[in-house]
């Protein structure tokens, strides 16, 4: 797209985002994701209900009197944003292209993250790592990261969460609140690369498909094009066979990334495009809210 149409596009996603990590997803961000510890920030008298082990036993024997710690959140956190960029995040036959929500997704997650004074950064990958674009602070390095969601142009059409995750524990040494945003439409074995990044960095995964990949349409012969590969071939979804067949293979592919998931406790929101994203976005940050 030309300068003047991603300019625009890039000032109207940052609207609607910005609008709605300020106006929604404000505390239940910062209550879901937490800060790397607690530190010290002052002393004050014990109330009834403080915990005994705030005690500050030196400063009680001062004073007579029972004195407490009080601590505070550091708040500060990298967050960094996996977003697959591979051949199939083009498709959109309900709702929007999939590309286009993981753009949202990833833009709202991002000024929620600023908001709270986090670093954000981003990796593009497919079956490898296209971009890393380093965390850092403020409005402007956000819009930069809005147009590479917008306009970023991959090398490969494939898809490896394996490598990407790979990628990922060796290039971020502090832990991070990572979101893996995806379609997850993968064929490889990742579980062994996100046991070990989930065991180092607070890992999240974000599912955006689109409902017609989950069944095959009764439309008679269709030609049909993997996004990824190039692959061309003729299926007959009249044939209620084959329409079954298709069917049972996206449950197992479902079940195989949420048993993945599962092992390796990483939660996730799965979202279609004809969906509204708010909604599964509130409802993953008040599950880990309440841990």
């Amino acid at each position: 797209m030309d300068s003047t149409e991603l300019l625009k596009k890039v000032r109207k996603i940052e609207i609607k985002t910005k609008g709605l990590s300020q106006n929604i997803f404000a505390g239940e961000y910062h209550s879901a994701f937490k800060g790397r510890g607690m530190t010290f920030s002052e002393v004050r008298e014990y109330q009834y209900g403080d915990d005994i082990r705030d005690i500050d036993w030196n400063v009680t024997a001062r004073h007579n009197r029972p004195y407490v710690k009080v601590f505070e959140e550091e708040r500060e956190l990298t967050v960094m944003l996996l977003v697959d960029v591979s051949g199939s995040k083009n498709f959109g036959a309900v709702g929007v292209e999939k590309n286009e929500m993981m753009a949202e997704i990833a833009a709202t997650l991002a000024f929620s993250a600023i908001q709270n004074n986090d670093k954000v950064g981003v990796i593009f990958f497919t079956d490898k790592v296209e971009k890393f674009i380093p965390p850092k602070k403020g409005r402007k390095h956000i819009l930069l990261v809005i147009r590479e969601l917008l306009d970023f142009k991959p090398e490969s059409r494939g898809t490896s969460i394996g490598n990407v995750l790979e990628y990922l524990t060796s290039a971020l040494k502090k832990r991070c609140a990572t979101f893996l945003i995806s379609d997850f439409i993968d064929d490889g074995d990742y579980y062994k690369a996100m046991s070990i990044a989930g065991r180092k960095h607070d890992l999240t995964a974000i599912q955006v498909y689109d409902k017609r990949e989950a069944t095959l349409p009764n439309v008679g012969l269709m030609k049909v094009q993997d996004a990824e590969t190039g692959a061309v071939k003729w299926v007959n979804t009249s044939a209620a066979s084959v329409r079954n067949a298709y069917k049972k293979w996206w449950y197992e592919r479902q079940q195989t990334m949420n048993n993945t998931l599962m092992r390796c406790n990483v939660d996730i929101a799965s979202v279609a495009t004809d969906e509204d994203y708010v909604k599964s976005l509130m409802a993953l940050f008040s599950k880990r809210g309440v841990r």
